[in-house]
């Protein structure tokens, strides 16, 4: 014992406490972090759990592809329905193509395409999100005809009117009539020279043609699928049948919807000289005839089919996906 005693060294016996004494803080904060990690990887886990978040991050992912692959139709269209104000005579979609390549080389048909995206990106997450609600809010999963057209209506009617500045926005940088600089000195100058109604302007347009499209359009594409024999059909083809059942959808609902398109164009480019739907419809008919209202048909028929049957499939197999995991 007295030996020990003698040993004994206090600065040493101070030091292996400190050490102690670190280490053991050391452990206690990797694991609180640890600790931290799982209760935010859990809260995550949960909130991507939920078919509503599955639904708006499938849907913003469809539109992304979509969008980017098809802006060149939408800007031909936008133009087609634009040329008779600004140039006094139709064109058609080829001679349109072939001028702004020639005018404004090939990027220039993605001339618009950051308004596109926000616009649609956001807006396809929100129908998508809407409708899931729906489903789940009146338990109609399976929905039939009235069913699926109420449910279109009310997802995209939502979408629009929230996203009406910026659709007049992506119209307008689309055309040749204004010349924006950004998405954001488009919103500045649009609010400073119309004021609050240049950035809804169209919007009662918008909806009637936005909401009978998708309600037209979900209603087609739900009862092509259901005449379908997809139980006998295997997995890896689904993707093929619900493509195929929404390019059916698709050129239905965008024949249907077609001369409501070229008011909302109209009113959007020229607020001043298209005030309300009646008065745009009269003034089209009076002053060009009923073929104008079919102007631009071809380009947004292949457009909207096409982007709507690649969003739909898309999203469904994101869906489909999720649920496996």
């Amino acid at each position: 014992m007295p030996i020990e005693i003698q040993n004994f060294k206090p600065s040493l016996f101070l030091k292996q406490v400190s050490t102690l004494a670190v280490f053991h803080l050391r452990e206690i904060k990797v694991s609180s972090a640890t600790s931290t990690l799982k209760s935010q990887k859990s809260k995550m886990d949960t909130i991507l759990s939920s078919p509503v978040v599955k639904s708006f991050l499938a849907g913003s992912f469809s539109g992304t592809c979509s969008t980017i692959l098809f802006q060149p139709l939408d800007l031909v269209k936008t133009r087609l329905q634009s040329s008779v104000v600004m140039d006094g005579a139709s064109s058609s979609m080829l001679r349109t193509f072939n001028n702004v390549v020639r005018n404004e080389h090939i990027l220039g048909l993605w001339k618009g395409i950051v308004p596109s995206i926000s616009r649609t990106v956001p807006g396809v997450g929100m129908y998508f999100c809407c409708l899931q609600t729906l489903k789940n809010t009146f338990d109609c999963h399976n929905p039939g005809p009235l069913q699926a057209i109420g449910l279109g209506v009310v997802g995209r009617g939502f979408a629009g009117v929230t996203l009406i500045p910026i659709t007049v926005v992506k119209t307008r940088c689309e055309s040749k009539v204004y010349n924006y600089q950004s998405l954001v000195d488009a919103l500045r100058k649009i609010y400073t020279t119309e004021g609050k109604k240049g950035l809804t302007s169209g919007l009662s347009a918008t909806l009637l043609r936005d909401a009978p499209f998708s309600g037209i359009y979900l209603m087609f594409y739900t009862q092509t699928k259901k005449h379908m024999p997809i139980d006998k059909i295997e997995r890896q083809y689904l993707p093929t049948i619900n493509f195929a059942s929404g390019i059916i959808a698709g050129v239905l609902a965008s024949t249907v919807t077609q001369p409501a398109d070229v008011v909302k164009t109209r009113m959007q480019l020229y607020p001043e000289r298209y005030k309300t739907i009646l008065q745009t419809v009269r003034k089209i008919l009076a002053e060009e005839g009923p073929r104008a209202m079919c102007t631009g048909l071809v380009p947004r028929c292949l457009r909207r089919t096409m982007m709507a049957a690649m969003a739909w499939t898309v999203y469904e197999q994101v869906m489909s996906n999720f649920s496996q995991k």
